[in-house]
């Protein structure tokens, strides 16, 4: 009896020792072959990582149907060639004549930073430095004493700039903004628009700032 228990003991200790060998071999797939009664768990594949997407796959914004440039009936006096700038409505007319004006959706002064009055196109420029004014400065001390011109200034693609005045009619790089009261006095286009509106006027272009208190709105209705 004792022996044959010795001798169960002994394969034991041989079996066991053959298994932890087997194991040791590179991969699983060495012990199911030595050993192919025993199943070994199925290896689940990681999920696939969702790649970010690029730049371009973003949506761009895009303008709300009447922000759009179109071509308006446009009822005025003022020559061809004026730009009138309807405050409250947040429209830039180009007249062109026969009752007719290209019109521009805008962004404008925010509350307490609108100004109304007559001007002329002194200057203009193609992806214009920033240089805020002193008064910005004063407000918004953050902001940077100057900013070289390029795709994330905030003067955007253009810039027309309105007599002695710090205002100028210009792009933005937040196209998000036209629509809405949020300057410090200048009136800003999508950069596509600013650059069409740019090639339109000239050194000595009359423009006109409607006050905010001035709505019409018999002015501007789209042609059909």
């Amino acid at each position: 009896m004792l022996n044959r228990q010795a001798f169960r003991f002994r394969r034991a200790v041989v079996f066991g020792a053959f298994a932890l060998t087997a194991f040791a071999l590179p991969g699983a797939a060495a012990a199911s072959q030595l050993f192919p009664f025993i199943l070994t768990p199925p290896v689940q594949a990681a999920p696939p990582v969702q790649a970010a997407p690029s730049e371009d796959e973003v949506a761009p914004f895009e303008l709300p149907a009447r922000l759009k440039r179109q071509v308006v009936n446009y009822a005025t006096r003022e020559a061809p060639g004026t730009v009138i700038i309807d405050t409250p409505n947040t429209y830039l007319y180009y007249v062109l004549g026969g009752g007719q004006a290209l019109r521009y959706g805008i962004g404008v002064g925010r509350d307490g930073f609108t100004w109304s009055g007559t001007q002329t196109i002194t200057k203009k420029a193609e992806w214009p430095d920033w240089t805020p004014p002193s008064e910005m400065i004063a407000r918004q001390p953050y902001l940077p004493r100057h900013m070289a011109g390029g795709p994330g200034n905030p003067l955007g693609a253009r810039a027309m700039y309105l007599g002695g005045t710090v205002y100028r009619i210009h792009g933005t790089n937040a196209p998000e903004t036209i629509g809405t009261h949020v300057s410090s006095g200048c009136l800003r286009l999508t950069n596509d628009d600013v650059i069409d509106l740019y090639s339109r006027v000239n050194i000595g272009t009359k423009v006109i700032v409607l006050p905010m208190t001035e709505r019409r709105a018999d002015l501007g209705r789209t042609l059909r």
